[in-house]
């Protein structure tokens, strides 16, 4: 790759027919071309050793199994997802031996009940959280947020070669980082959180004040190389039931800091012109918040949980210049191939005709999925996503 064309990658998109097939696709979910094929990907499994022992290849790589689309996006990290972005993290270790579990500390500062010897592939038991008030928050976090640490751009040179490259290919440029309020559970802890918010707010915008000079730094450096395609927040603000917090809270502990960064990361784009695509990922009842991240220029939401409501169908009726993502029923896919067509017919030719949806389970996989049932969806998607 010459150097004129690393410079048009970064400075401007390359012409359509220069695009990587994958890239052409997913920019048509993102601009909602009416009718436009379907873009092929998945939200993630938590079911493949089951599939294994159901007669999945094992060596076969997902995308060839599962006609997925070549990649259409180029993410870049360092701002953390589920949990803070620390550096360093916190050391890894076991606090307690309880027979057939152990009490560990994760890198993220929490304290973790664990079955003993296993660690991953389920739901632990948070029994601890790092911040509890000023002095924790100080002494033992915020330090680890600190932009100017040498140690978070060590790669920095690797990584954005590889970015410029996507970038000549047309692949979305997209910015990863963890939401508001998905940072703050991971400082105080669910319940902890909801509390600091009444009991000590001060505190509170200490941390958002954190996160918000960590981003802006971070991506502030990214953007010496490449122009951005989104901004990408895991957020995980909503349960069953609607929305964590109120309004009221997100607009007051949240919204100032999100308003901040996109204002400046738009002002630093090297092409101007480019569209900053907000994206924001949370599970539960997402219905209610979308107004609200709406007026932050919210242009794409993922992944609408069926069983807290979300019915994209009727979502994108109602917001017809929102990209959606996801939405297809895990449960159903558990069920009879007869379920998962009625599904499947009655989503994806309407929202195909509408544009701007990429159809995902609206989580992982379950391992509750039959590998065949799953085979079955994914012809059906392909065959109701195609030309």
């Amino acid at each position: 790759m010459n150097a004129t064309t690393a410079s048009a990658g970064a400075y401007a998109l390359p012409p359509r027919e220069r695009m990587a097939p994958g890239a052409r696709k997913l920019r048509d979910a993102y601009a909602r071309v009416p009718g436009a094929p379907l873009y092929h990907r998945e939200f993630g499994f938590y079911c493949l050793d089951r599939w294994k022992e159901q007669g999945m290849p094992a060596d076969a790589p997902l995308a060839e199994l599962f006609h997925y689309d070549p990649p259409g996006v180029h993410g870049l990290g360092g701002l953390g997802w589920c949990e803070a972005a620390f550096e360093p993290k916190f050391e890894e270790k076991v606090l307690e031996d309880r027979g057939d579990y152990e009490l560990v500390q994760d890198f993220a500062g929490r304290s973790v009940l664990c079955f003993k010897g296993r660690r991953n592939g389920f739901m632990p038991e948070y029994v601890d959280h790092p911040v509890k008030d000023w002095r924790t928050w100080e002494e033992n976090v915020r330090w680890r947020l600190d932009p100017a640490t040498p140690s978070r751009y060590a790669d920095l040179a690797e990584r954005m070669t590889e970015t410029r490259a996507a970038a000549v290919q047309g692949l979305m440029i997209s910015q990863r980082l963890i939401g508001g309020y998905m940072y703050l559970r991971s400082l105080f802890g669910p319940t902890e959180t909801l509390l600091a918010f009444y009991d000590q707010p001060d505190l509170v915008h200490d941390c958002m004040a954190a996160w918000f000079a960590l981003a802006d730094v971070v991506v502030a450096r990214h953007q010496e190389h490449v122009t951005l395609d989104e901004i990408f927040l895991a957020e995980d603000i909503c349960y069953n039931k609607g929305p964590l917090i109120s309004p009221d809270m997100m607009r007051e502990f949240l919204f100032p800091y999100y308003r901040e960064l996109i204002a400046r990361v738009r002002c630093r784009q090297l092409d101007p012109t480019r569209h900053l695509y907000i994206q924001i990922d949370t599970d539960g009842d997402a219905r209610p918040v979308i107004p609200l991240y709406r007026e932050l220029g919210m242009d794409v939401m993922s992944p609408f949980e069926v069983a807290a409501g979300c019915d994209v169908v009727a979502i994108g009726r109602e917001y017809p210049d929102l990209a959606i993502f996801g939405g297809i029923d895990k449960r159903i896919l558990a069920r009879s191939k007869r379920d998962i067509d009625r599904e499947v017919e009655r989503i994806l030719p309407v929202m195909r005709a509408r544009g701007g949806y990429i159809p995902t389970c609206d989580h992982g996989v379950p391992e509750e999925v039959p590998y065949e049932n799953y085979l079955h969806y994914r012809c059906r998607c392909v065959e109701l996503g195609c030309e």
